[in-house]
């Protein structure tokens, strides 16, 4: 693959990597170019619509935008931009991300944001999501992703439960 960026994976605060981490490393697992910054909807709302605006032409795929509180970022950005976004949920405030996951879930009709899981879970799965998508029109990849979820099914087919552990 090129080194030139195909997904960006924004976050509103340098604190929101510890959850956005998980995309990262699964987007480097791949091998898929991207770069990670942090946009704040609230705090650097140029930036914000620099960075959505230009995308396209930088070459960008799609765009994994974590946010936590009233989580602004995912859906700003898919106002100002035609890349798919998906949202991440980060659990930054005492309603632990429910506050987040629904203000990313709620985006009114014409501005779809796919909303992930609260949490290092759902950004993981926005990598890999944001994988399959690109995996769409590259044979490469899209073999890396079926060789990685035969070895997860694997990893499972290979668990066994003692008696002693049965219905634990």
């Amino acid at each position: 693959m090129s080194d030139k960026p195909l997904v960006g994976v924004v976050m509103g605060s340098r604190n929101d990597y510890a959850v956005m981490r998980s995309a990262v490393e699964v987007l480097r697992e791949f091998g898929v170019a991207h770069e990670a910054r942090v946009v704040s909807a609230h705090r650097t709302p140029d930036l914000l619509f620099e960075y959505a605006e230009a995308a396209v032409g930088r070459g960008l795929r799609v765009i994994i935008a974590g946010a936590g509180g009233a989580a602004h970022l995912p859906g700003m950005l898919a106002a100002k931009t035609v890349v798919p976004v998906l949202g991440v949920p980060i659990p930054a405030t005492a309603l632990q991300g429910q506050d987040s996951l629904l203000s990313i879930v709620q985006m009114p009709k014409g501005i779809p944001v796919g909303t992930l899981a609260i949490g290092a879970a759902g950004a993981m799965n926005a990598g890999l999501l944001a994988i399959a998508m690109l995996a769409t029109t590259d044979p490469a990849l899209q073999k890396k992703l079926m060789a990685w979820r035969a070895a997860r099914r694997d990893e499972v087919l290979a668990q066994t439960v003692g008696d002693d552990e049965a219905g634990a």
